[in-house]
């Protein structure tokens, strides 16, 4: 019998180091784009069989392990588990609901604090690399949200379980390469929507409150303070956590910082990167080196391992370490602009619809449109 996995599962069975073999069934061109660490391609479709040369890939990929299968939505794994059923294969079980739902795998990483009222949580989109916050005050059992990804009931969730009313959703800008889900959760919580001052300029349709540079956030014995550090946009807003954690949003990663040509394009991308080095070394860098950086992304590679860091684990870094270590701070004005204009990587898939969604110009069609624009890894590191 074929049994069905939930992705959750795959991941805790991948994380556990289980034995198995993960086939994936995509055509060859899906699997080169993206793909789970360790997985053998071996396309199928509906309305092919199990030919010798697919059983000689399966046999050599799977060395007597069992089988798990995957595809793109759970269509076309089924049909493909029971053909192995057919061919001998006893212990095979296929992905539920296939890539398109491991793209919505959660991690939730609480992140150790020195201010005993401080909730700091980190949701980790296992698929994608995107980051979003609840921060909160245990004494006030009030928190905010910061870069809420489009599965907004995660975080309605983790801010229940840890006593938690969410009074405030916060983006630290316009993202490009996922849909936010800042807009539609403040409006399911009928809390606030917040964006720097400067997101006027973007043309932003969502009704939000804007937050000016040095502008305050009070829970409990909790402070944040929004601090606009331009670059990667030119409304980027970084959030003071207070005093120990700075939440970077696309500004400064743990193992790169923010490209720029994605709002200023490749025309003007050098316009960002001298904002961004300012933002970086007058704004950032001010601060103590004991600071804790919480950025709104980790960089994933194209088959699903995190660049830095394990999924489940707090991403971030000291803010002394990664003056030392990363090259890129080390950098002068001149060097630091030409790095980023003259090493621009690939940019993210639909970004300028990606955009157009999350300034409010035009929605996505429907369900479906909007999960095939986020499908694959973010892009948005330098």
């Amino acid at each position: 019998m074929v049994n069905q996995l939930s992705p959750e599962r795959l991941a805790s069975m991948i994380d556990s180091g289980d034995s198995f073999s993960l086939i994936d069934t995509r055509p060859e061109d899906s699997y080169e784009g993206w793909r789970i660490h360790g997985a053998e391609n071996v396309p199928f479709a509906p309305d092919d069989e199990v030919t010798d040369e697919r059983l000689e890939r399966i046999e050599a990929a799977s060395n007597g392990d069992p089988i798990v299968a995957i595809c793109g939505k759970g269509l076309t794994s089924t049909p493909f588990g029971f053909e192995l059923e057919q061919h001998g294969y006893d212990d095979v079980a296929v992905v539920k609901g296939g890539m398109e739902d491991w793209s919505k795998v959660y991690e939730v990483a609480p992140v150790g604090t020195e201010n005993e009222d401080l909730v700091v949580l980190q949701l980790q989109r296992r698929a994608t690399g995107c980051l979003g916050y609840v921060v909160g005050s245990r004494a006030a059992e009030s928190a905010v949200v910061v870069d809420p990804t489009r599965q907004t009931d995660r975080f309605k969730i983790v801010a229940e379980e840890a006593g938690l009313t969410i009074e405030r959703v916060l983006d630290t800008h316009v993202h490009a390469d996922h849909i936010s889900g800042g807009p539609k959760l403040a409006a399911e919580l009928d809390v606030p929507y917040h964006l720097g001052e400067r997101a006027s300029e973007r043309g932003v349709e969502y009704d939000y409150e804007p937050f000016a540079d040095g502008e305050t956030i009070v829970l409990g014995d909790v402070e944040l303070e929004a601090l606009h550090t331009p670059g990667h946009t030119t409304e980027m807003v970084s959030y003071l956590v207070d005093g120990e954690a700075l939440l970077t949003g696309d500004t400064l990663f743990v193992e790169s910082v923010g490209r720029t040509e994605l709002q200023f394009g490749d025309e003007d991308a050098a316009n960002g990167a001298e904002l961004l080095y300012e933002s970086i070394h007058d704004t950032v860098l001010e601060l103590p080196d004991e600071t804790r950086i919480r950025p709104g992304h980790v960089s994933v590679t194209a088959d699903n391992r995190y660049e830095v860091g394990s999924p489940g684990e707090p991403i971030g870094a000291r803010l002394g370490d990664l003056r030392d270590d990363l090259e890129l701070l080390g950098l002068d004005e001149d060097e630091f602009v030409a790095r980023l204009v003259e090493n621009t990587p690939e940019k993210p898939p639909n970004y300028e619809r990606v955009i157009e969604i999350n300034t409010g110009a035009e929605p996505p069609e429907d369900e479906s449109e909007a999960t095939e624009l986020e499908l694959g890894p973010n892009n948005c590191a330098a």
